[in-house]
């Protein structure tokens, strides 16, 4: 390997920086939904992983400013919905601050351990939260999956460059 001293326009670490590198990084969409104390809660979240297979674990971060925070906090239950390209819109709807993510445009049912379940996406799992670590301004949660139905039908909606898209052939 060569060392070379052009870096381009390296600049230094900051939220900018972080936003404007991120927004180069395609991601898939997920909404992350909580049974909260005046009914249910949820977010989108592009930060979905794998962590193990044995026991199937996942991690998903989220903003302990957000309106879903206190929820997430409290509960020992979520639910997570892998979304399709059809499902812009939905994943719009529980990205926007102030929104009415449940409202009737939203089609869910209460699920197992009364985590809110959202009808027509490609996947769902619930999953019992192991721990929610500390990072910065979010908590990255470690959780358990339980149960989940990998069998929907769609393409997945991806995040790149600030908008929701699909893939291309």
């Amino acid at each position: 390997m060569t060392a070379t001293s052009d870096l381009g326009a390296a600049r230094p670490a900051s939220p900018d920086l972080l936003r404007s590198v991120f927004r180069k990084h395609a991601a898939g969409v997920a909404v992350i939904t909580a049974r909260g104390r005046s009914g249910p809660v949820g977010f989108t979240a592009t930060s979905l992983a794998s962590v193990s297979a044995d026991p199937p674990m996942l991690s998903f971060s989220v903003g302990t400013g957000g309106s879903s925070w206190p929820a997430i906090a409290g509960s020992d239950h979520v639910g997570v919905h892998v979304l399709g390209e059809h499902q812009q819109e939905l994943a719009a709807t529980f990205a926007r601050s102030g929104a009415d993510r449940f409202g009737p445009a939203t089609a869910w049912r209460e699920g197992p351990e009364g985590v809110p379940v959202l009808d027509d996406v490609p996947a769902w799992m619930v999953c019992r939260v192991v721990t929610r670590v500390p990072a910065g301004d979010h908590r990255i949660v470690l959780a358990e999956i339980l149960m989940g139905d990998p069998t929907g039908h769609g393409r997945p909606l991806l995040y790149h460059q600030g908008r929701f898209g699909g893939l291309r052939d």
